[in-house]
């Protein structure tokens, strides 16, 4: 859940100082949340930025404590060392909306893939020298656990969940519920690079929201943008391999998507994916799915669902330049 930012700037980030303006009504708020960087733009009513940086703050102790894989307090670390098997609401959420996803995914979509991710050093510990992957895919696969009246039920105490995928983008949604709760009819709201709106700008415009170059350790927070995007409502978020991997001893590059199927590093020259959906939960996970497809798989699955708005880039035969695909519902919502 604590993840580096990967794939996308916020344009909006850019705006002045004048152009949020207490006379247009835009309160501004930033900070770290979940680990990573926060940013809420909104025309919240009655209430300042103290007051609902307090609120985002409650907010971000309430997440990391449901759902953290890094916090070993969390009630989901506790649900994976077998301490209790009671839920709450946002693993419930999380639960089912993977189930959804998965059903998509034939089999490329599994919250239950932590075991693996965890021996690939990508879970808070260091990574295996050789991971025993045969010996782990036994413990992987949603139909290994359950939901009977409130209590998880596991068909092996191994059985573990890895809410990574969905967790942020599904805080970003629960962010987003705050904002509007304190009146805002225009906002955006960012933790981490995954994002969610409504409405327009200061200035009257759509959102724009900006999708980073994907070349291996691109930190550079927006300074190399691809493609823009503007938006007026709903959630996006971008998965890709260029920032979260190592090399093993033999040079090769071990990526942090991993496929369930497998249990290895899903690697293609599908490098990046933005989605573009009507929450951000559901944006975070399509684009986890999608990138562990790989590019033919991903490419053919978008064809099997023409509502899907994505944005793909690609490397080419000679890796020197990126290929792009842009699904027709995302056409024109792309700027260069």
């Amino acid at each position: 859940m604590l993840k580096r930012p990967v794939g996308i700037f916020l344009a909006a980030m850019l705006l002045s100082a004048a152009a949020c303006s207490p006379d247009r009504g835009y309160t501004t708020v930033e900070g770290v949340m979940l680990g990573t960087l926060l940013r809420v733009v909104a025309d919240v009513e009655g209430i300042g930025a103290q007051e609902l940086y307090a609120a985002v703050m409650e907010l971000d102790r309430e997440a990391k404590a449901s759902m953290s894989i890094f916090d070993e307090h969390s009630l989901l670390s506790r649900l994976n060392r077998n301490e209790t098997d009671s839920i709450d609401r946002h693993i419930a959420v999380c639960l089912h909306l993977a189930d959804s996803i998965g059903a998509l995914s034939g089999g490329y979509y599994d919250v239950t893939v932590k075991p693996l991710v965890e021996a690939w050093g990508f879970a808070g510990r260091e990574a295996q020298r050789q991971p025993n992957v045969d010996s782990l895919l036994q413990f992987v696969g949603r139909d290994k656990v359950r939901i009977e009246n409130g209590r998880l039920v596991k068909a092996d105490p191994r059985v573990q969940l890895d809410f990574n995928s969905v967790a942020k983008g599904y805080t970003v949604d629960l962010l987003a519920a705050l904002v509007e709760r304190f009146g805002a009819r225009n906002y955006l709201v960012d933790i981490g690079g995954e994002v969610r709106c409504r409405g327009v700008n200061a200035h009257g415009d759509p959102w724009r929201i900006g999708v980073e170059t994907p070349f291996d350790g691109n930190l550079s927070d927006g300074r190399y943008l691809q493609k823009r995007i503007r938006m007026t409502g709903g959630g996006l978020a971008t998965s890709g391999n260029y920032r979260r991997y190592y090399l093993d001893d033999r040079g090769r590059k071990v990526a942090h998507t991993i496929d369930p199927r497998t249990g290895r590093s899903a690697l293609s020259r599908l490098l990046s994916v933005t989605v573009a959906a009507p929450t951000c939960a559901e944006a975070d996970a399509l684009g986890t799915m999608f990138l562990a497809m790989g590019a033919d798989e991903a490419l053919e699955a978008v064809g099997r669902m023409p509502e899907i708005a994505v944005y793909f880039i690609l490397a080419t035969e000679n890796e020197e330049e990126y290929e792009e695909f842009v699904s027709p519902a995302l056409q024109a919502s792309i700027m260069n």
